[in-house]
């Protein structure tokens, strides 16, 4: 047993099922299905989490009726034509070790129409919060129907192999709904006094006892909203879970955080303190007598984990995101490995935000997520002829390469410009609350010092400081950079800003390095919507200087709300003073201010300020690579220097050169 985390590599038993430590990868829509089946995708991405050491895996849910369906990528309901499928899913999960679970839902009024076509069914006929439509109060057929659909489903899972399922009654969901007054308002047998609000839940976890036998685990999920009034508090909640435990009806609950109506919280990003479900776990771990607890939501890391464990806030932790972001976690830390855990940096780019666009999930820093089945995870297969690699900038395409190309056994050589790794991801490390970026540059640090690259910093590289004979590829990596004419989309004749050769214009990458004076107040144009202008602008705003943000947008973060952190992040920015001006352009800066374009109205107006600050796209370094290509190096163009872009995309770009070299 590992010193460090003695808890958490602690064995526990599960109806009658041994978990080999107290992880779980706990259930997420991962939204990879075919044709409503799981996927050779589907099956190599639990694969790896259970070969990566997970004791129970939580597949994504199944909504147990036609209403339910709310994503592209959901199962198919109430077909038996699925049960073949998920045999593979299991099997890969159960011949590595780890306990398969699936969870199965029902989001009553938040329904999707655009997937489903099918009318909302809720407890009261209230409006869905997911989509912009409303739902019908159930009748009594179709409660026992949805309550059949839950039965079914769990008998499904069992003759597909699954060891249980765990029932969804989280985030105001169908069960969730029949249990809030506020959402349940009905005066029948299915409203009004705690017996009857919790009849629906009860009568499923029981009809699933005995449709799939005394040895099927039955677990339960709920979820915390304390700062929403008419959310169940806490206490409500520990009266209802005390009443399914007292009556045995369930063998453990998961506690998250969030809702529909506190959505933001449902998938917390970095602007939120850690361990956001232990709360509603520790209240719950003190009226339960038989089930066991699971915390799940923010727990990134083992450290974390061990410290929920510890002081017996629960018996079990969900780790969702840290596992999609490195499945080996839980291996590495029992082999005491967990400096080389790649840990996740709460961004919710690729999973949440992909998975809100309904693609199949990935993960900014782990570009194998959701490629397993061609990639095959974090384990690489050494090249069939070594090679001399020579990887030019140390931002996140650079790392990745350098990485999986010695990862594979080649000898490789980075080469950065600056005095530090991480390019101008480090800067967004340097922003407010963005300091697990800053953790994932030193993993790669320690990564490449393992791996034996030889890493030169303050290195600039030209054309003829590379030698073919020592290179056999060159990856360049070089990034981006801002121009300088202050040409703005969304004043598509302009080739420059009327006035940009004035004094007082810094970009964002220039304000981050602390290379420029901006005075006391800024103006900041954020043409991209996401962390790059309004991270900087916090920055700027906690620092002491008053800043108006100038956008396009018809709202300030507009990249930020797929990945639900624009309300909490607007929320802050008001806090520190922030103004700003939305659907608007800089018509002209003037070197003490500039007009502003209203692009609704056409009119104009003048704004004071000290300096202007450019956070527009960027333009591709890419001046290295044609020559090197004309000296004869074979050369490869990836990350921002191929076509500046997000994050997500250098490191993948990153990943497929380190394969392919």
């Amino acid at each position: 047993m590992p010193n460090s985390f003695p808890h958490l590599f602690s064995p526990v038993t599960l109806r009658g099922r041994t978990l080999r430590n107290r992880i779980v990868f706990g259930a997420h829509t991962a939204n990879m299905a075919e044709n409503g089946v799981p996927t050779e995708r589907h099956v190599a991405y639990y694969a790896e989490r259970a070969l990566g050491g997970a004791a129970m895996i939580v597949v994504e849910p199944m909504p147990v009726h036609p209403a339910a369906v709310l994503t592209r990528g959901n199962f198919r309901p109430c077909d038996d034509s699925v049960i073949p499928h998920f045999r593979r899913v299991t099997e890969a999960i159960k011949s590595n070790g780890a306990v398969a679970v699936q969870q199965l839902y029902h989001i009553g009024a938040h329904g999707d129409s655009d997937n489903s076509y099918h009318p909302h069914w809720s407890p009261s006929g209230l409006p869905s919060y997911h989509d912009s439509d409303g739902s019908h109060a159930m009748t009594e057929a179709e409660i026992w129907e949805t309550i059949n659909g839950f039965v079914q489903a769990a008998r499904r899972c069992r003759e597909a192999g699954f060891d249980g399922v765990e029932v969804w009654a989280a985030y105001l969901g169908m069960v969730d709904q029949f249990w809030t007054p506020w959402c349940n308002r009905r005066d029948d047998q299915w409203g009004g006094s705690l017996e009857n609000r919790t009849r629906m839940s009860r009568e499923i976890l029981t009809r699933i006892r005995e449709v799939c036998g005394p040895d099927f685990i039955v677990g339960l999920a709920v979820s915390d909203e304390p700062d929403v009034k008419v959310a169940l508090q806490r206490e409500e909640l520990a009266e209802i879970i005390g009443l399914h435990d007292e009556l045995g009806l369930m063998d453990y609950v998961t506690c998250g955080s969030g809702g529909y109506l506190d959505f933001y919280k449902l998938m917390p990003t970095f602007l939120y303190p850690e361990k956001l479900g232990v709360d509603l776990a520790a209240v719950l771990k003190g009226v339960v007598r038989n089930a066991l607890v699971t915390a799940e939501s923010h727990i990134r890391t083992p450290e974390n984990a061990e410290t929920v464990l510890g002081e017996s806030s629960a018996d079990l932790v969900s780790i969702v995101r840290g596992q999609i972001a490195d499945p080996h976690l839980a291996r590495k830390a029992g082999e005491g490995r967990s400096e080389d855990i790649r840990g996740c940096i709460s961004c919710n780019q690729m999973c949440w935000g992909r998975r809100s666009r309904d693609y199949w999930i990935s993960c900014l820093i782990n570009p194998s997520a959701g490629r397993e089945f061609e990639w095959g995870g974090d384990r690489f297969t050494p090249a069939a002829v070594k090679k001399k690699v020579f990887v030019v900038g140390g931002g996140p395409a650079g790392l990745e390469a350098a990485r999986v190309s010695a990862e594979r056994g080649h000898t490789v050589t980075l080469a950065e410009a600056s005095s530090r790794l991480g390019g101008n991801f480090l800067l967004a490390g340097i922003q407010p609350r963005r300091a697990q970026i800053l953790d994932l540059i030193a993993w790669y640090e320690r990564q490449l010092e393992k791996l034996g690259v030889e890493v030169r910093l303050n290195s600039y590289i030209e054309t003829q400081d590379i030698d073919p004979s020592e290179a056999d590829v060159v990856i360049v990596a070089t990034g981006s950079y801002s121009p300088e004419t202050g040409f703005q989309k969304a004043l598509p004749t302009l080739d420059r800003m009327l006035g940009i050769e004035r004094d007082n214009v810094f970009t964002a990458e220039a304000v981050m390095a602390r290379q420029a004076r901006p005075g006391h107040h800024v103006l900041l144009l954020d043409e991209g919507g996401g962390w790059r202008g309004c991270g900087t602008a916090w920055k700027l705003a906690e620092d002491g200087h008053q800043v108006t943000i100038v956008t396009p947008d018809p709202f300030v973060g507009k990249e930020l709300q797929r990945t639900a952190a624009d309300v909490p992040m607007r929320q802050a920015l008001r806090k520190l003073g922030v103004d700003w001006t939305v659907e608007s352009s800089i018509a002209e800066w003037h070197g003490n201010g500039a007009t502003i374009l209203d692009h609704n109205t056409a009119e104009r107006r003048f704004i004071e300020a000290d300096a202007l600050v450019m956070a527009t796209t960027n333009f591709a370094a890419d001046w290295l690579a044609p020559g090197l290509a004309e000296r004869g190096l074979t050369t490869r163009l990836i990350g921002d220097s191929a076509a500046p872009r997000q994050a997500p995309y250098a490191f993948f770009e990153g990943r497929k050169a380190g394969l392919e070299v």
